[in-house]
């Protein structure tokens, strides 16, 4: 019963979450009408008595949503994100918010506030960022699924490290009202879940076009847990193996056996290239910066989260920041106000701007040549705890497959393999084109099927 799911998982949060330090809140008692009565026909509340997390970044009504920031320690806001209100309306337990890094900046979920969350496969390592909260729930069994947003890969990365699924949708396919703002137009909100089918049932709850938000796309959702049920054969994948050299050799192996996995399910693979991949990373950290520092801007502590001390506006916005804003975010808005700054627009950010135009058109040729563009996830398996921290350009080179699908608004979908030689998840990453969430789907559920690889969480 859903009362039953709903008291399973709240022991077994009680009993990792503290260890995984994910939760930045859980709900004390059921928080949807599903823990109680018969449930409704399926297809009216899918998600009937499901209990789920979302992101702290997240609008929960009357929940802290603290952005994984001490400057919104006890912020409340007084509405929920269109994603949530959806997922309440399909039946679904809002258990709780998880730990990130502040407003999305990072890659390994250690520029918290209240800490790093942990990955549930070893503690010592880092659950991948920024979304590393809601993907350790999800691989622990505290959830059976999570809502995370994604940036420049803070689904997808966090879902590689954690060995789950994690979707980065279309630009503009998941609302974005609720979703605090990091990145306008690069933010997305996705879900994490233990398999590819799990997603997809998220995906058709929350996705379509929302009045409050005018990026919504008035398109069809489709038919997602019908795509992950449909054979594969016939399809193409597409490989640019230029890229690869950035990959470890456990990760090249694994992503290699994917493959010829792929080719057994009658799946075509084939090479192409993307060229000027190594324009990407440059450009995404510039535009992204560059929105960053305008969308935090209205964070001066007048209408939003703690407020410093000064005489006059100007010294009580300085000391708001610089007591509220942790190190990576600083970091971040310097550089994002330097480029967007009189004598430096040109040289950076237009700059940067011409080449994510560059990078879009790059990605559509290559998926004029097949279905599907698979890479691995990220570089590495997850990385030890402390290891990058201070190192912001090598922490920044963990998202150099991701931020590609992102620059161009593509859909991109994680999809846990297999295991490198120190029993850490690897993944591969399907990138498809615009509005292409099912054919991901329907290649994803096959490499599923292929590899045999299954989270150890919720399902």
């Amino acid at each position: 019963s859903a009362a039953e799911l709903d008291a399973r998982l709240r022991a077994e949060g009680e009993a990792r979450g503290g260890e995984l330090n994910c939760f930045t809140w859980r709900s004390g008692e059921a928080d949807a009408p599903s823990a109680r009565g018969l449930p409704p026909p399926l297809d009216a509340a899918p998600l009937w008595g499901i209990g789920g997390v979302v992101k702290a970044n997240i609008c929960v009504r009357d929940r802290i949503t603290d952005c994984g920031s001490r400057l919104l320690a006890r912020w409340r806001p007084p509405y929920d994100a269109t994603a949530v209100a959806r997922l309440r309306e399909a039946g679904a337990q809002i258990l709780g918010a998880t730990v990130m890094d502040e407003f999305g900046m990072g890659s390994s979920t250690e520029h918290s506030a209240v800490g790093p969350a942990r990955n549930p496969h070893d503690t010592t390592r880092v659950p991948g960022g920024s979304s590393g909260g809601a993907a350790a729930a999800v691989a622990a069994g505290l959830a059976f699924f999570a809502l995370g947003s994604d940036t420049g890969g803070s689904v997808r990365q966090p879902a590689h490290c954690c060995g789950v699924a994690g979707l980065r949708p279309t630009y503009g396919r998941v609302s974005r009202y609720g979703l605090v703002a990091y990145a306008s137009s690069l933010d997305q909100i996705g879900p994490l879940a233990p398999t590819v089918a799990d997603c997809a049932a998220v995906y058709g709850v929350v996705a379509g076009r929302d009045d409050y938000d005018a990026t919504s796309l008035d398109a069809s959702v489709g038919a997602p847990l019908a795509a992950a049920a449909r054979p594969a054969a016939g399809l193409t994948i597409g490989v640019p193996r230029d890229l690869l050299a950035l990959a470890d050799a456990d990760t090249v192996a694994d992503f290699d056996a994917s493959l010829d996995a792929l080719r057994g399910e009658g799946v075509a693979v084939v090479d192409i290239a993307l060229p000027d991949s190594e324009v990407m990373l440059a450009a995404y950290y510039v535009i992204a910066a560059a929105e960053a520092s305008a969308n935090l801007a209205r964070f001066d502590g007048v209408a939003f989260g703690e407020r410093g001390r000064g005489d006059d506006y100007a010294a009580m916005t300085a000391g708001t920041r610089a007591a509220g804003f942790g190190r990576e975010v600083k970091r971040r808005i310097l550089l994002g106000t330097f480029v967007l700054s009189a004598g430096y627009r040109d040289a950076h950010y237009e700059r940067a701007r011409r080449a994510r135009q560059l990078v879009t058109g790059v990605y559509r040729t290559a998926l004029a040549a097949c279905d599907a563009i698979a890479t691995p996830t990220a570089p590495t398996a997850a990385f030890p705890l402390g290891e990058k921290v201070d190192d912001p350009l090598l922490m920044y080179r963990s998202d150099v497959f991701t931020v590609g699908p992102s620059l161009a608004g593509l859909p991109a979908l994680t999809v846990p393999t297999g295991r490198d030689r120190d029993g850490l998840p690897l993944s591969l990453q399907l990138t498809g084109p615009a509005l292409g969430e099912e054919t991901l789907f329907t290649l994803g559920a096959a490499v599923e099927r292929a590899r045999g690889f299954r989270a150890e969480g919720a399902a």
